[in-house]
């Protein structure tokens, strides 16, 4: 986990392109709310709710009865993350003591290194997970395996893999209460990367609105423009007005989606702190603003 720094060159007018805005794809939209996803899944036990599928990442909500197991598996190349929102999970990373995640913790694995986790206690659990973009999976046992269409499964050995390569000061469990205690304390100042690889980022953007300028309507943020970028809300709640689209108010749990051209400006709103964890496949993201 870092904190964001660098310098920047401020004031440098260049032309960019601009394409349509607002371009939605299934399964994308401007705001998915976790109370309509509870609602739609209601009475199941288990479930899965695609949320974010593009060219760069793949987000899925799970929700895992207690006792539910993700079989013990690898990613060869990619790494992926969980955000536990609900109940408990028992994390086992290979190299890591085993450890268990709960609301507010930011769980990730690094490529080529063997994983597994279980929804344990009385309640089910609620995990908001991500993986880049055709990310494929490996099992350690043959009967774990799911079906894969236009596949068959066939032992390998993964020669010279390696372990539990977290680099770039990543780390495989932060939760959300203790990285904002030190970010009210002052150890710690502005974003955090959480989650950095050269096909994904995440970051924990923590704040109050109390300590921001009045809002100024006219203001519309930035856009990229090469990808998109979403938010997980992990507390409080967060203003989002985008480009064709209007204002949304984002409450915890809530996912806010917003693809490549389209103007937005995220903020901190309602009373108390509030907390989004932005994603998106880039390390370092270009956001072009108007030039004044």
């Amino acid at each position: 986990m870092t904190t964001l720094s660098g310098s920047a060159a401020m004031g440098q007018t260049l032309y960019a392109p601009k394409g349509k805005a607002a371009v939605y794809t299934p399964p994308h939209r401007p705001h998915t709310k976790l109370s309509s996803l509870l609602e739609k899944h209601k009475g199941q036990r288990s479930w899965r709710e695609l949320i974010v599928d593009d060219k760069h990442l793949r987000s899925e909500y799970l929700h895992m009865a207690p006792g539910e197991k993700h079989p013990r598996a690898m990613h060869p190349d990619t790494r992926a993350w969980w955000i536990v929102m609900q109940g408990e999970v028992r994390f086992n990373i290979e190299t890591i003591e085993p450890f268990v995640a709960r609301k507010g913790s930011i769980v990730q694995v690094p490529y080529q290194t063997l994983f597994d986790y279980e929804a344990v206690g009385n309640q089910p659990a609620l995990i908001f997970e991500t993986n880049i973009a055709g990310a494929r999976t490996l099992y350690v046992d043959r009967k774990d395996a799911p079906a894969l269409p236009g596949h068959e499964w066939i032992p390998v050995v993964a020669r010279n893999r390696v372990i539990g390569n977290w680099q770039r000061g990543n780390k495989p469990h932060n939760t959300h209460d203790a990285l904002a205690a030190k970010l009210e304390s002052g150890e710690l100042k502005g974003t955090l990367r959480i989650v950095e690889d050269d096909r994904g980022a995440g970051n924990f953007i923590y704040g109050h609105n109390s300590k921001l300028p009045p809002l100024d309507p006219k203001v519309r943020g930035h856009y990229h423009p090469e990808g998109a970028e979403f938010w997980l809300i992990l507390s409080g709640q967060i203003r989002y007005p985008i480009e064709n689209v209007g204002v949304i108010i984002a409450q915890p749990g809530d996912v806010v989606y917003v693809p490549a051209y389209t103007w937005h400006a995220p903020r901190w709103w309602g009373e108390g702190p509030s907390c989004r964890f932005a994603m998106n496949g880039f390390p370092y993201i270009s956001h072009l603003f108007d030039p004044d």
